[in-house]
């Protein structure tokens, strides 16, 4: 009788879930990616539940949601994941009582865990030149990967921005990229001459010859055919690592680095906070202010350059 109660339970909860992503997906316009981590987080918590007293989403309570953290918290879980899961939880059940579903959300007053403020590996000036000089340009997809590489840096784009870039969205002539970021919100992004020479030379020498005889409306594409028109975050995350192993970088590299890179030396040559959050595409300046100690080692600096009692 247990199984055909855990059935049941999960025949109803993986309903509610679906039901769930095509509600927020109409009413938000969500990314992909931001349904796949609902659905996670969800399924996840479904799980738990399903094997933890064969409960369905809508029966849960503030101690079951305990108790899942805390099993969150002793399976080492990063504080960052259990942090995002609870928030899909909150949305979640802040629809279920808004549609009239539940009476009361399990989610009120569950404290989320802090999440210290640190960056990820940090990149100097000329490590990041080392990576950017790396791809072999005689090479199709070489070139490919120096126009990216160069794009990521001039630009700031998180990884699922580039890979997802269109042809329209760049503007040679201007020199910007039409950004299609978290929340559908777009924003215009200025590109250096540097990346603009590069993409000048993947479009006009190599782009072609990855696609063959296809054709797609992605910047950077694969030879993978029609179902993969465009290269993955995944392996674009594999060749930069690579790229930044052949140049000897010690240091953990993945897109989010060179997303930091970016930031960090903007405000390094002068760049104002509030520049670098729309350029990031931040919706919240609490969130760019992780940069902030940067900009005070950068006073300091002056300070110490130019006061007489430095």
């Amino acid at each position: 009788m247990v199984p055909q109660r855990i059935n049941v339970a999960m025949e109803a909860n993986q309903k509610l879930i679906q039901d769930f992503i095509s509600k927020i997906w109409l009413e938000d316009g969500l990314s992909s990616n931001t349904r796949n981590s609902y659905k996670h987080d969800l399924y996840g918590w479904s799980n738990w539940l399903e094997t933890n007293g064969s409960k369905g989403l809508l029966s849960a309570t503030k101690s079951d949601l305990n108790h899942y953290l805390v099993a969150r918290f002793e399976s080492c879980l990063k504080p960052t994941s259990t942090r995002r899961c609870l928030s899909s939880l909150r949305r979640f059940y802040k629809v279920m009582v808004r549609d009239g579903e539940i009476e009361s959300d399990p989610t009120a007053d569950i404290i989320s865990p802090k999440i210290p403020k640190t960056l990820p590996s940090h990149l100097s000036e000329s490590q990041v030149e080392q990576i950017l000089a790396a791809p072999d340009v005689k090479d199709q997809f070489g070139l490919r990967d120096k126009a990216m590489l160069e794009t990521l840096y001039a630009s700031g784009l998180r990884v699922s921005e580039l890979v997802n870039l269109d042809l329209v969205q760049l503007d040679r002539k201007v020199g910007v990229i039409k950004v299609i970021g978290k929340g559908s919100k777009e924003r215009i992004v200025p590109m250096g001459e540097e990346a603009l020479g590069c993409i000048d030379m993947y479009l006009d020498n190599a782009r072609g010859k990855i696609l063959k005889n296809l054709s797609s409306n992605k910047l950077f594409v694969t030879d993978k055919g029609r179902n993969r028109p465009n290269i993955t975050r995944q392996a674009f995350w594999f060749r930069l690592r690579r790229y930044a192993n052949a140049v000897g970088i010690k240091v953990k590299v993945s897109p989010h680095t060179l997303r930091h890179a970016f930031a960090t030396h903007l405000l390094n040559h002068g760049a104002d906070l509030r520049v670098v959050q729309l350029l990031l595409g931040h919706s919240d300046i609490s969130t760019t202010q992780i940069y902030t100690h940067v900009a005070r080692e950068r006073l300091k600096q002056i300070h110490s350059a130019h006061h007489p009692r430095g």
